[in-house]
Formats: structure tokens, sequence, C-alpha cells
């Protein structure tokens, strides 16, 4: 099984991983976080994921990140030296939730899955009438204005 890893501005991680487990309360085991805090070094931050991917034993291990560019990418590019582990800037709610369901696939299967996800989950929405407002029937017979 793959492990999944989030690494974000503090407390984006912690506050994904939490909503994430209101969810799927069994994949406590396989989803970490690590809140990069303002002014942490990023060597710290390095050797932090590094400790949380190891307790995993995984064999694969999927990390997500919030911001392409921004420490907690620049450290989790440092991760994939090994070869086991894939990459995902970006991240939202609908990806994690994505990556948790399909983590039993294979690795590669799992970044496809998971960037779908968090793009899918993107979507804009039309606004719409307000829930109570009255509307009165078409062929209302107190409706007056089309009568001569």
């Amino acid at each position: 099984m793959n492990a999944i890893l989030v690494i974000a501005h503090a407390p984006l991680a912690s506050a994904l991983r939490q909503c994430v487990l209101h969810v799927f309360p069994d994949a406590a085991h396989v989803v970490d976080a690590l809140d990069v805090p303002p002014h942490q070094a990023p060597e710290e931050t390095l050797a932090q994921a590094r400790a949380l991917m190891a307790v995993h034993g995984a064999d694969d291990t999927l990390v997500l990140t919030d911001l392409f560019g921004a420490t907690p990418c620049n450290v989790a590019t440092r991760l994939l030296e090994g070869g086991h582990t894939r990459l995902v800037t970006g991240v939202n709610l609908p990806m994690l939730l994505r990556a948790v369901t399909y983590r039993h696939e294979p690795i590669d299967t799992l970044v496809s899955r998971a960037t779908l996800g968090g793009t899918q989950g993107v979507m804009p929405l039309a606004p719409t009438a307000p829930q109570n407002q009255f509307h009165p029937p078409r062929h209302d017979p107190a409706h007056r204005d089309h009568q001569q």
C-alpha cells in the first residue's frame, strides 16, 4: 500500500489530514501531515519529512504540497531522490480524498487519479434564486397583466 504525506504551510497540512480522517477514519496509518511553520529552516523540515516517510516503510509515497516553488514544495523535491516517491503540488481536499480512495493502486495510477480529483474538484457554480422565493403559478387567475 502507498503512503501519503501532505507537506504544507501551517496549519494546512494538519487541517487537510483531519478532514480526510473525518471521511476515512481507517486511513490514519496511511496519511501523514507536516505543517511548515514560518521561519523554520528547510533542513529541519526535510529531516521531519524523511522521519515521517521512514515510519510508514511503504513501497511508494505520494507527497502532496500546497504551492509550487514555496518551501514545502522545495523540500519535497529533495525527497524524490529514491525513485519511490512522487510529488504533486496544488493539494486540495478533493485531491487528497481521491488519493486516499485509490491508495492501493500503483503509484503512477495514484498520481493520475489524485491530480484528476484535484482538478475536477474545482468548478464554477452559477448563482441560483433564493430557495424560499415565492413564484406565482404561470396561469394564476389573479394575475391580470395579460388581460384586456
